[in-house]
């Protein structure tokens, strides 16, 4: 985590005042997330242009702005430390062993963005964005590709005239590397998705399963119900047709009772 000593917490810089190195202090997550925000917003500058010290120095300026005081040095640092430990974990099989570097999403969202950008010029082809392309090539997942030549004496120009065809050579190859490796990333990624898109869909069916057998059982359950229900009402009225019989029967005895007696006393008065 952010709080142990890793490359990309701590380095020694040297400040350019006098040969002595200061250690500056240590990059918070929220900081090191801030600062992976505007180095994604300017990636696309970066793999256009080699010179890139006004690049550095416009991040730092940002940083500031954010409320970070950080120079283009340290910045520039950061993000190599960033890059380098983002290589280490794409060489690791383990997903815990990725999970232990805080900041592999946001260093994957980025370089999966320049595969996009890349693959997109690719395919433009033609010899007018040729100098794309080969801006792009040099644009490597390791920091230590990107060009310093802003850094660079003025004495080297000429000795950088005789490297300028080896680097070509390497640069071409680079390229290729960095294609086929963030196209592994992207499938890699794409696989996780497809593997999660199952997951779900298994969990979705099982989740309709049962509420189909619960709806089974609810349905099952309220026919019982309403079979109980009819089956009390048919008892009901039977036990009243029987009532409404004996209370006839009773009320016939009673009419009978009375008409003999009435016919009794007209005798007797007779």
């Amino acid at each position: 985590m952010e709080g142990h000593h890793h490359p990309y917490t701590s380095v020694n810089i040297d400040t350019g005042g006098g040969g002595g190195a200061d250690r500056f202090p240590q990059w918070s997550i929220q900081e090191t997330r801030d600062f992976l925000i505007v180095r994604a917003e300017l990636d696309p500058t970066f793999m256009e242009t080699k010179r890139n010290k006004l690049l550095w120095e416009v991040i730092s300026t940002r940083m500031k702005e954010k409320g970070y005081n950080r120079s283009a040095e340290q910045c520039k640092c950061k993000w190599k430390n960033l890059v380098t430990r983002f290589k280490g974990c794409e060489t690791m099989e383990s997903e815990g062993m990725r999970q232990q570097f805080p900041f592999y999403n946001e260093l994957q969202a980025i370089f999966g963005a320049r595969m996009q950008r890349m693959l997109w010029i690719e395919a433009e082809g033609g010899g007018a964005s040729s100098s794309k392309k080969k801006a792009a090539a040099t644009a490597q997942i390791s920091s230590d590709e990107e060009d310093d030549n802003d850094d660079s004496d003025v004495d080297q120009k000429g000795s950088s005239k005789k490297k300028r065809k080896t680097r070509s050579n390497t640069n071409t190859g680079n390229s290729s590397n960095l294609i086929t490796s963030i196209r592994e990333i992207m499938e890699e990624f794409m696989k996780q998705q497809m593997q999660m898109e199952m997951q779900w869909l298994k969990a979705y069916e099982a989740r309709e399963q049962e509420r189909r057998i619960k709806e089974m059982e609810w349905r099952k359950t309220m026919e019982d119900l309403e079979n109980e229900r009819m089956m009390m009402d048919r008892k009901w009225r039977e036990r009243e047709e029987q009532r409404r019989i004996r209370e006839e029967a009773r009320a016939e005895k009673r009419e009978t009772l009375i008409t003999a007696l009435l016919n009794k006393l007209r005798r007797e008065d007779m």
